[in-house]
């Protein structure tokens, strides 16, 4: 795509050039903001303005049109989010974020081709969720293939490959006035240093250093500073802040073309996950050599489903099931009707409990197919219900009931401390979001994580050619990354949905140490064979005191019941989560191996749920703690008629938040 550069002249901006251009996109403009005139600095959050007297000689050398923009804004809004929850919302009046919007709309208006834009963001969540915010409204894709890359390997890899650099900015503790003026590979080894002296950031992202751009493998000409001056902003024996102005500088041509190294691309897995990649693929010829072959069959059997959400609540804690459209509703309205319908429902739901659509932490979407125009149709009238940091999310197509269009199911709560991670940037870290959700939500003290497919984050595409081992890979590299940025460090995986389209792919996929679900349905976005769900605990429980009067926060490994609950020719899964609010709370259990003889008929589900007893405690007691639950069964049983006898053997004729969800095939893997 056509893309357009955010330009502070420093080696992060311009090396993110270099990755634009090996991924094969193509640049047309720069954009940069500036201090007001006389003005060397100012206090931004957002953009770097030392050495904006030299960024034309950036542009210059990249030999690209330069747009430029005075900030007029302050740093208004300094949350971690920008921009309202609710749907529609714009930015903050006032703030220099939308100096960012203006400039960028001027340059669409002069370049109305371009798609992207190129940002050099490398660990700043505040810088990437201004862009994006900017970037989304205006229909531009981010480009930030330095986002989440590990300092030292970066600094290296822009050093080799040609990027010359200079510090023109020191304030951080054991850089001083010294250093100005000195390269990226001079000046390697003190930042690796004083990085294990004093914990500086190697590429400077805690604010340590500023850099200006000199040459670079995507440059015409190199710039050569003809006349400096240092300029002492705080004299302090330890971290003085000081900074060059530049006074004077020239271009020079470039001894050649091919002036610079060669930008590599990033393997597009770690090295673990191309050992599970390896195990898939070995277990995949395995299943062909024996002749092993499964595929989804869907069943046009009539079957039917409570004609009511349920709901349940537990302390500040809300699960939703069964939303699904009026059934007066005619079949042939469009899908955007159906899901507005489904959320006007849930609006209505969560107002009765005094919660609003943005204390929603996870929606898991059911559609009766995934094809694109169905999945688009579903996303553009979901991104019309939701504003910044949308909840995290599951979307499968299964087979519903008949006149059913669509259905749903939320967990909710009003908490001050959510968090999502909302990454919409094309990288080498992770996917983007390819929908209206969140990668990951985070409401103390779970984590919520967005089903993820097997897509190449740099491009948002499936492996081609299909290969179920790399798309497995994937999956278990972009989870792992997205716990990861979600600062969960020692939390533990309670559960993992597998959704498959395939089978036969269950057991190539088994194996796993964690508590795990796998379910086959009908269809998976972007026509892919595994997407993957978890559920994290943060590890964090708040405890009361010996006095009961305060609560401490402490860590605990959590311990795991499993169970397998199989009925002749069906097999029955229950899947529990517990969410049982702020104190003392209950880690996670899921159903496995056990037989049980008898016929398929419900009134086998009094299948003595005191296997669950819990310390001595009654059934009822147990199920008290269970927020949600979801029944799969296979597609032969018929569990329709039965299923109000289902209700009161499991729940005792209580209302919980249970979906019912027919036909899945289920395969239950459990750990301890």
């Amino acid at each position: 795509m056509k893309y357009v550069a955010l330009l502070s002249g420093g080696k992060d901006s311009c090396y993110n050039l270099s990755h634009c251009n090996a991924n094969g996109h193509q640049l047309v403009a720069a954009a940069t903001l500036s201090p007001q005139s006389g003005k060397d600095e100012i206090d931004s959050y957002m953009y770097q303005t030392v050495g904006q007297d030299a960024i034309e000689f950036v542009a210059r050398a990249l030999e690209v049109p330069l747009y430029r923009r005075v900030i007029q804004g302050d740093p208004i809004e300094q949350n971690a989010e920008y921009g309202s929850r609710s749907a529609g919302g714009a930015g903050v009046l006032g703030d220099e974020t939308e100096d960012l919007y203006t400039l960028l709309e001027h340059v669409k208006v002069h370049h109305p081709d371009v798609q992207g834009v190129s940002v050099g963001a490398i660990l700043s969540n505040y810088q990437r969720v201004r862009v994006e915010h900017v970037c989304r409204r205006l229909s531009l894709t981010p480009l930030s293939y330095l986002w989440q890359r590990d300092q030292a390997e970066l600094l290296s890899e822009m050093i080799a490959a040609g990027i010359k650099s200079v510090l023109i900015k020191v304030a951080g503790i054991g850089l001083t006035v010294k250093h100005l003026g000195k390269t990226l590979n001079e000046m390697q080894d003190t930042f690796t240093r004083l990085n294990s002296l004093y914990g500086l950031h190697i590429c400077g992202e805690g604010g340590e250093y500023e850099t200006l751009t000199l040459d670079s493998s995507l440059f015409k000409h190199r710039i050569v500073l003809d006349e400096t001056e240092v300029v002492m902003h705080t004299d302090n024996e330890f971290a003085p802040v000081a900074y060059l102005r530049i006074k004077r500088a020239s271009l020079h041509p470039k001894e050649s073309s091919t002036d610079g190294g060669r930008v590599e691309v990033l393997p597009l897995l770690e090295d673990r996950f191309i050992k599970l990649k390896n195990v898939v693929e070995n277990s995949v010829l395995e299943g062909y050599e024996n002749g092993s072959r499964g595929t989804y069959e869907p069943t046009n059997e009539p079957h039917c489903i409570p004609d009511h959400p349920s709901t349940q609540t537990i302390g500040s804690w809300l699960a939703i099931g069964n939303i699904h459209p009026d059934p007066s509703l005619d079949s042939e309205i469009p899908l955007e009707e159906l899901v507005r319908n489904c959320f006007i429902q849930l609006q209505g739901i969560l107002e009765s409990h005094d919660l609003r659509m943005e204390d929603v932490a996870n929606i898991t979407l059911l559609l009766p197919s995934l094809a694109p125009e169905v999945f688009a149709a579903a996303n553009k009238a979901y991104a019309k219900l939701f504003g910044v940091s949308p909840p995290s999310r599951a979307c499968v197509g299964v087979d519903l009931p008949e006149g059913v269009g669509m259905m749903l199911e939320c967990i909710a709560r009003k908490d001050n401390t959510r968090r999502a991670l909302h990454v919409q940037s094309l990288s080498y870290w992770a996917p983007a979001n390819i929908g209206p959700y969140s990668q990951a939500v985070t409401v103390e003290p779970y984590v919520f994580v967005s089903g993820q497919i097997g897509l190449l984050p740099p491009s948002l595409t499936l492996p081609s050619p299909p290969s179920l081992a790399l798309e497995t890979a994937l999956v278990f590299q972009h989870t792992d990354r997205i716990i990861r940025a979600a600062d969960t460090a020692g939390g533990h995986v309670l559960l993992s949905l597998y959704w498959l389209a395939d089978d036969a792919d269950t057991i190539h996929t088994d194996g796993l140490e964690t508590p795990t679900l796998f379910l086959v349905v009908a269809s998976l976005p972007r026509g892919a064979r595994v997407e993957k769900q978890v559920l994290v605990h943060t590890g964090q429980f708040t405890v009361p005191d010996e006095d009961e009067d305060t609560f401490t926060q402490v860590s605990r490994t959590p311990e795991f019941l499993s169970g397998d609950i199989h009925v002749e020719r069906t097999q029955l899964s229950r899947t529990v989560d517990f969410l049982s609010g702020d104190v003392n709370v209950k880690c996670g259990i899921t159903a496995s191996n056990e037989t049980i003889l008898g016929s398929a008929r419900p009134s086998i589900l009094n299948w003595q749920v005191s296997r669950f007893d819990m310390s001595g405690a009654s059934p009822p007691a147990f199920w008290e703690t269970a927020l949600s639950a979801r029944l799969f069964h296979r597609v032969e049983a018929n569990f329709s008629s039965g299923w109000s006898s289902v209700s009161r053997v499991l729940f005792e004729d209580k209302d919980y938040a249970c979906n019912h969800v027919h036909p899945l095939s289920i395969y239950q893997h459990s750990g301890e």
